[in-house]
């Protein structure tokens, strides 16, 4: 995002509203004329924790996914250059569409995972777990050190290059590696 790296993780909540149910179309919002995808890798917590060790985090989670975290871009810009929090840029209704969950144990390494997001049919974002700014354990570490983690709270872990704006009639699909787990027409 042209910024420097953080030396933390960066993070923000979307209430339970925010999530997009599966097989539903996102709806672009009234409030906004610049809706952006970001895909990314999401992990979805077995057990509640607070204050949990890095060594230990590779324990709170069993299930992984992607997700795209659907960004308000133009109301994100105006809250920033104000100096305010931009919460209302990616917590609104719908704006975390979740794919179809995998076991952790059944993928070989999650430490080299291929994810990505097509566009239309064209790859428009893709990544690779072992490039991630903060691993998934050092993100739960740190978030569980300032919020109390529930089983079932949802963890994105941030997103590669080629974020982008969506359209009606655009049709995204997500992928781990060749395994199609989500897939959202834009309306």
């Amino acid at each position: 995002m042209r910024g420097d790296l953080p030396s933390e993780p960066v993070i923000f909540m979307k209430p339970d509203t925010a999530l997009l149910s599966a097989g539903r179309p996102f709806y672009i919002p009234d409030f906004s004329a610049e809706i952006h995808h970001e895909i990314e890798v999401v992990v979805k917590i077995c057990r509640d924790g607070k204050n949990i060790g890095e060594k230990f985090s590779s324990g709170y989670y069993n299930e992984l996914s992607v997700g795209i975290d659907f960004t308000a871009r133009d109301l994100q810009h105006r809250f920033k250059s104000a100096g305010h929090p931009w919460e209302l840029s990616k917590a609104f209704d719908g704006s975390a569409a979740v794919g179809e969950m995998l076991p952790v144990a059944a993928e070989s390494n999650i430490y080299a995972l291929q994810f990505m997001l097509k566009k239309n049919g064209l790859v428009v974002q893709g990544g690779n777990t072992k490039d991630m700014i903060f691993s998934v354990e050092k993100i739960i570490a740190f978030v569980s050190r300032y919020i109390t983690l529930r089983k079932g709270d949802i963890l994105f872990t941030g997103t590669p290059a080629g974020v982008g704006p969506v359209q009606p009639g655009d049709f995204l699909e997500g992928f781990i590696g060749s395994k199609k787990l989500l897939e959202i027409k834009i309306k």
